[in-house]
Order: C-alpha cells, then structure tokens, then sequence
C-alpha cells in the first residue's frame, strides 16, 4: 500500500464518520481533541471548528504521511437558489470574506465559489456574499485549509455538502461552539428543549444534514479509491 498523499480535512468527526467507520483514531492526538484516521490513499482528521482548530487539524495530518494535496470537506451553507439541500460540489474558487484572499483550486476549472466567513451565516448574509463574491456556498474552514496549502506548497481542492439551502436560518447556532471547537449537541438540545418554535427547522437541517453527508462520504470514497489505486 503506498502511503497516503491525499489530506482529508474536516470540522467536526460527523462530517466525516462515515468515511473512517471501522478505523481507531490516532490515540495520541485524541488527547489534544484531534481525529487523525489513517486509510489507504489519504489521511482523514479533523479537530474542531474555526480557523486555529483547522491549523491544528492540517499540521497533524502533514507530520503524519507524505501528504502532496489538502482537501478541505464538510457540510457549507447554501447562498444560491440553484443548490438545494443535499447536494454534493467541487467549489472552483475559495474567497475568504475576511480578508479578500482568494484560494484556487488545483483541479476544479469550473464550479461554484465559496465564501469563508467567522459563524454560521445566516439568510441576510448568504445573500450578502453572494452579492458580493457570487458565492452560491458558506463554511467557516476551507479558506484557512486554502492558506495552509499555499504556504506549504501544496495542492489545494474543496469538496462541500450542502446542509441548509440560501433561504434557511436556524436562530443560535454560532453560540454552541465549544473550547476545542467541538458543538456542543447537548446544550444544543437543551436549548431547542425550550423553544418549540424551532423544532421544525431543526428536524429540518438534521434530514438534511444527513442527506447530505451521506453524499459527501460516498463521493470521498470514490476518491479514495481513486487515490490507492
């Protein structure tokens, strides 16, 4: 078997469960709140939300295998009406709404730009990046997995799966993010426990949700075939 090149970077362990099931983690890493997976053709790892956790996730998995390409994957926002829910895209451009910086990707000539922002967007500002970047997705990782690639001199791609469509907003998300940029579900639930108002929607993104990632893995593991082979 020869050694993975391929990084597979996510957010949170969900986003990529499917894809690892029947493999143990890097005991060592967990320690520090990171989930390293090593399968053939490429590295699996995530580490939390947000910019610093993501750092944390892709240094990992460069100490860990001769890795050549970073792949930044998950769920993302939808900010056009032309992606529905569920649907799985190669984004051609990465834009980070922060600081203007554009990440290309290497392979992808054409597809959908995707614009990374600090929380979970809301409807008001996925319409606002996709005014102002023509962005039709939103996450929070790929464009800190883009600046990473470009500082070590590696390939860079981005695969997303789309939770929530350009006109859903489920209140309050952004608040349940833990120290180690984990979601913090229990509180999450307990939070909803309260509020009947929301029950709909949150039943809502979950199906989704999971449609979605079911998406997702099954394209990452065509990739994977690809890249042991």
């Amino acid at each position: 078997m020869k050694p993975p090149t391929l990084a597979i970077v996510a957010a949170l362990p969900r986003e990529i469960a499917g894809l690892v099931r029947g493999v143990s983690a890097d005991r060592e890493l967990l320690r520090r709140g990171i989930h390293l997976y090593r399968l053939p053709g490429a590295v699996v790892v995530t580490a939390g939300m947000g910019a610093e956790r993501v750092t944390l996730a892709v240094e990992a998995a460069l100490r860990s295998a001769p890795v050549t390409t970073l792949l930044s994957v998950g769920l993302a926002g939808g900010c056009s009406p032309s992606l529905a829910s569920g649907v799985v895209e190669e984004v051609a451009l990465v834009i980070d709404a922060r600081t203007g910086e554009r990440f290309v990707s290497s392979t992808a000539t054409s597809g959908p730009t995707l614009a990374t922002v600090d929380a979970v967007a809301g409807v008001q500002e996925k319409a606002r990046l996709a005014a102002t970047y023509g962005a039709s997705l939103v996450d929070i990782e790929a464009a800190t997995v883009g600046r990473l690639a470009a500082a070590n001199g590696l390939r860079f791609r981005a695969i997303k799966a789309v939770s929530d469509a350009h006109d859903f907003e489920l209140a309050s998300l952004a608040r349940f993010s833990g120290k180690r940029g984990e979601f913090r579900t229990a509180a999450f639930a307990l939070h909803l426990a309260l509020r009947p108002q929301y029950w709909s929607k949150a039943v809502q993104l979950g199906r989704d949700s999971h449609r979605a990632l079911s998406a997702l893995t099954a394209r990452l593991q065509q990739l994977m075939r690809e890249e042991a082979s």
